[in-house]
């Protein structure tokens, strides 16, 4: 009989142990099911934020930024406003596009000009252009800009610009054109002024700033034709 209550002893100890791990694993179970619900939530965040992080920094299938994406969007209104001066400068020759065509390897685009040009009726880059069509590039891409940060200002107007240089790169015919791009912005109302050294400009501004240097220094003085 006492060896029976011995046993039962032990038999009672070792459920109450064991109902004591049970419930103690019960409740680590439980918190850890509750942790793990939260590492999925934050983890599905994660994912999701990483995602976009991965498309605004350029990791996609067209690899352009979300900077560069807006940017884009900008400069097509750029380089539109842009080619209608060009095509006057050129005689209608060239026309710039964006070129939207993914790049290779990891490098960003979005914001390459290619130029048509019909005279072979195929699109080249940009910096296949001579010195003086880059210029004229140039200056119809400034005179493009000024226009659309007129459209983009709220009403705020750009009267006056000034064109450093670059003229000397172009042809008499070219220069011709450029110089009467330039007369009809001024007839919409904007100050245009021009930094240069070439004499065959003279003739065609009306007001001028000549700056003449000697040993004993420089002299300023105005021409108004």
């Amino acid at each position: 009989h006492l060896a029976l209550q011995m046993d039962k002893k032990q038999h009672v100890a070792g459920h109450t142990s064991l109902m004591g791990r049970i419930s103690h694993n019960k409740m680590a179970f439980d918190k850890i099911c509750s942790v793990m619900e939260k590492m999925k939530d934050q983890e599905d965040e994660y994912l999701l934020i990483g995602h976009l992080a991965r498309i605004a920094k350029g990791d996609n299938e067209e690899k352009i930024s979300f900077e560069r994406y807006v940017l884009a969007a900008f400069f097509n209104d750029i380089i539109d406003a842009g080619n209608d001066r060009l095509k006057k400068m050129t005689g209608g020759r060239y026309q710039m596009s964006r070129i939207t065509q993914k790049g290779k390897g990891n490098g960003q685009s979005g914001l390459e000009i290619e130029v048509f040009d019909y005279y072979t009726g195929q699109s080249r880059h940009v910096k296949t252009l001579s010195g003086g069509e880059s210029f004229k590039a140039s200056l119809a891409l400034a005179l493009g800009l000024a226009e659309v940060v007129q459209r983009y200002a709220g009403g705020i107007s750009l009267e006056t610009m000034f064109i450093d240089e670059g003229f000397g790169t172009l042809d008499p015919e070219s220069l011709d054109t450029a110089i009467s791009c330039l007369i009809e912005l001024q007839h919409s109302g904007r100050l245009v002024g021009i930094i240069s050294h070439v004499p065959e400009l003279k003739g065609s501004i009306d007001a001028r700033l000549e700056i003449e240097a000697y040993k004993d220094g420089s002299r300023a003085s105005f021409c108004i034709m």
